[in-house]
């Protein structure tokens, strides 16, 4: 992968400013990046994404490489009244801004949207924060771990693994649909500018973002009033819902429809499980077999391995994956021809693996363009760009 300065992604030619920090915002701005955006980051030495252990150079973490990239950096103060000067200009060339600050904050530095809009009454600003403004969680620090709770997906990991304490989802869950939510409103917001050349506020609260995500399956009983049954998708609070053992492995195998689970029983070697009366009908009742036909599920899996499941399973139509692990992924032939994990040269950084862009476009090719910058990196070029008029 040789990145290149020229975009030919859908959104060439659209500029956004990425005034954010950790995760949300920046990745928000990363994925426009990756579409063709010309995205300048404002950034101050404060962010936490630029600190860690893991690095070669001080900034440049493996988080900050990811989220960052397709992007140029501007070091400015924004409590300095010349910078933040100047950070104003750069958000009048803008047409997205991407911001996490709080609103009181972006009210001093008058960079709230109703001062802003004021100046650049077509920009789409997009606001994010834990919590809508107008509630009373507002003010409250949002993370990742805290909009998990707050939006219901620690109750659901307890009660599908029916444990006293729950623990977050290993992920930047929270952080990460937001940040998709704010990519895909945003560039909603723009079409609407396009069209008439307004701009407008879109605001996206974490915890409303993940809630309304979740309860796409989980509502379940609880969409109906009087409600018909408790909240929760039966086939993913299933408690045997796992990956199974394989002769050399494990292997995620989800027999869903009657017929898979026979299939199964019989390419395992024991076509008397076939028989059992819970698969006599048009549907499993996982809610109340699930588990159980689990037990059964893994008692014969061992009997093939990994590779022979896959093929079993393509054959019948039962939906299966191996295990991947992530420490292996650089080596899985899936991974490698679809350019997922390859190797780039930073200039600062030697080599390092590139997160591939997922989606294709056959006539405006997603990519990535430019490595991550060093903090500030870009700052004299983009300036000058000001004072050119560009």
């Amino acid at each position: 992968m040789t990145p290149t300065n020229s975009s030919s992604g859908p959104l060439a030619g659209v500029r956004v400013i990425d005034m954010a920090t950790v995760v949300m915002g920046p990745y928000a701005a990363q994925v426009l990046g990756d579409l063709g955006a010309d995205v300048i980051k404002i950034e101050s030495p404060k962010d936490t994404a630029r600190h860690g252990t893991l690095h070669r150079t001080p900034g440049m973490t493996p988080l900050s490489m990811n989220v960052n990239r397709n992007k140029r950096s501007v070091r400015l103060n924004l409590k300095d009244d010349e910078d933040r000067a100047r950070a104003l200009e750069l958000i009048g060339t803008a047409d997205i801004l991407i911001t996490n600050m709080r609103i009181g904050a972006l009210r001093r530095l008058g960079m709230d949207h109703e001062s802003l809009a004021a100046t650049n009454p077509r920009l789409v600003y997009a606001h994010a924060q834990g919590f809508r403004p107008d509630s009373d969680r507002a003010d409250l620090a949002a993370y990742d771990e805290t909009v998990q709770a707050a939006s219901g997906l620690l109750d659901l990991a307890q009660r599908a693994g029916d444990i006293g304490q729950p623990v977050v989802l290993p992920s930047i869950f929270a952080d990460k649909v937001a940040a998709l939510t704010i990519a895909y409103s945003a560039l909603a917001a723009l079409v609407h500018q396009r069209a008439t050349g307004q701009g407008q506020l879109v605001e996206v609260p974490m915890a409303d973002t993940l809630l309304a995500f979740n309860l796409v399956e989980h509502l379940q009983g609880r969409l109906y009033e009087p409600p018909m049954g408790p909240t929760g998708f039966s086939l993913s609070m299933n408690k045997g819902h796992r990956a199974r053992p394989t002769k050399d492995g494990l292997a995620m195998i989800i027999p869903y429809s009657p017929q898979n689970f026979r299939d199964l029983f019989c390419a395992a070697g024991r076509p008397d499980l076939a028989e059992d009366p819970r698969l006599a009908g048009e549907f499993v009742d996982s809610r109340r077999d699930g588990e159980a036909l689990a037990e059964l599920i893994e008692s014969v899996t061992p009997n093939l391995t990994t590779a022979e499941w896959i093929e079993v399973c393509s054959k019948h139509s039962i939906p299966v994956g191996p295990v991947l692990k992530l420490d292996e992924a650089a080596d899985d032939p899936y991974v490698r021809d679809g350019h997922l994990l390859d190797v780039a040269e930073h200039p600062s950084e030697g080599s390092y693996r590139v997160v591939g862009v997922p989606v294709d476009f056959s006539a405006t090719p997603a990519g990535v363009r430019r490595h991550a910058p060093l903090p500030g990196q870009h700052t004299e070029e983009v300036l000058a760009e000001l004072r050119r008029g560009e």
